[in-house]
């Protein structure tokens, strides 16, 4: 793949002998909400950005605007914690429902003590909170989970793109939850 398209306030280009990389913010992407169209808002990105995607590129976009997309959004005060989570709230210093949440989307806890809780996703990737965030989602008391199916979601994406622009295009969603250990 020679381009990578991704949302974020600057440009990035690099060259090297082997080839070049070039890396483009899209302009003009609205914050997303819950049933947004991301093939609509990326072929503006594209067009207020004044490009075309070409066969090889790659987009690449934050986890958090398809989550928000696929309304992956849970609020708190519609989960009854279980005792396993209200045990782990109290050992990790967390809401239980919140905990209850993670559980859902985990296969198993691998760490839990104070502000810590770390767990194997249903997805297989070890992170905090099974990914579960809480910041910049709006409302308080609501949580956004990560994408049901994310692979799913790329191919839709790709698909979606191809017959719009004719391209055959990569598509990655991508987030910095690999943190998992900074604690």
């Amino acid at each position: 793949f020679r381009r990578v398209l991704f949302r974020s306030k600057n440009s990035f280009s690099m060259a090297s002998a082997a080839g070049s990389l070039q890396l483009f913010a899209l302009a003009g992407i609205p914050l997303v909400s819950p049933g947004d169209d991301l093939v609509a808002l990326i072929l503006g990105g594209l067009k207020a950005s004044d490009l075309a995607l070409q066969n090889r590129d790659v987009l690449v976009l934050a986890q958090k605007i398809v989550s928000k997309s696929e309304n992956r959004y849970v609020t708190l005060d519609s989960v009854t914690p279980s005792a396993r989570a209200c045990q782990l709230g109290t050992l990790c210093n967390k809401d239980a429902r919140l905990v209850e949440i993670v559980l859902g989307e985990s296969r198993g806890v691998v760490r839990a003590r104070r502000d810590v809780l770390i767990v194997e996703h249903r997805l297989g990737t070890v992170l905090a909170n099974a990914g579960v965030d809480a910041s910049n989602v709006g409302d308080e008391g609501r949580v956004l989970l990560l994408p049901e199916n994310p692979d799913a979601s790329c191919q839709a994406l790709r698909a979606a793109l191809k017959s719009a622009t004719g391209a055959e295009v990569g598509v990655v969603i991508n987030d910095s939850w690999g943190r998992a250990w900074r604690k």
